[in-house]
């Protein structure tokens, strides 16, 4: 089954699948805030950066911060997804759909981050004119660190995050009980239940900037291995309890 999958993966539509991701992390790199920028901002505030370079959620207009947030989502998210693609992809070869079902069901599934990116960049763009996050997304706040770590911490002991991650612990379960509605929607399904389980761990790109590299990184590593059925099970309480005892060290330090 192994040797078959990577057989596969050398397909076009896998091939177009990585190349997307590589495009992604290239250009999210050169798009990272330098460690020099953030130190000035943090000294001179954000007037003097936006003279030099306009902020993601300074100069810059909505779309423009929302393109980010959308390169964010494809960048960290489908990796994530990956045993749901493979897992469509054996499916889609056993019932002899085209390959042009792949790039719908991607379709669908980067559609609902897109809607999350939205979102996120209105956020955004309100706590940069509420003064509370800086020109790269980063918290200047205690209290807004602090809540959202702890809210983040929270959510991973929901209802909601609990059965967002079952299904996507579950992708041959999923495709079975929604393959008859296409690909599309079976990918926006999909997406919605990944949007469902990470949309708070995405936030925390707030506390340390939106646009810091290193967080991402470290962030869709953490994701990807929260929807592994045994790793995830032993991950996600623990990664609650550092995520508040952290929020919490933040508001009394």
């Amino acid at each position: 089954m192994l040797a078959t999958r990577l057989k596969w993966m050398g397909h076009a539509h896998w091939l177009a699948f990585f190349g997307m991701l590589l495009v992604c992390w290239a250009l999210l790199a050169s798009m990272a805030a330098p460690e020099e920028l953030l130190a000035l901002e943090a000294v001179y505030g954000a007037s003097l950066i936006e003279m030099f370079c306009a902020g993601p959620a300074g100069g810059a207009s909505y779309p423009s911060v929302m393109g980010m947030w959308a390169l964010m989502s494809a960048a960290m998210m489908a990796p994530t997804a990956l045993p749901a693609f493979t897992t469509y992809d054996d499916l889609r070869h056993a019932t002899h759909v085209p390959p042009s079902g792949f790039a719908k069901l991607l379709a669908g599934y980067l559609s609902a981050w897109l809607g999350f990116s939205a979102a996120a960049a209105a956020l955004q763009v309100a706590l940069y004119n509420a003064g509370l996050i800086g020109s790269f997304g980063q918290s200047l706040s205690a209290a807004l660190t602090s809540a959202l770590l702890i809210g983040a911490g929270l959510y991973q002991f929901s209802q909601l995050k609990e059965a967002c991650l079952s299904r996507c612990r579950a992708p041959l379960t999923f495709f079975m009980q929604h393959w008859d509605e296409g690909p599309f929607r079976n990918g926006l399904r999909l997406g919605l239940d990944c949007v469902g389980c990470c949309w708070a761990l995405m936030l925390l790109g707030f506390v340390g900037g939106a646009m810091d590299i290193t967080f991402m990184g470290l962030a869709m590593v953490l994701m990807t291995l929260e929807k592994l059925p045994d790793i995830g099970r032993r991950l996600t309480q623990p990664l609650g309890w550092g995520l508040i005892l952290f929020g919490l060290a933040t508001l009394i330090l």
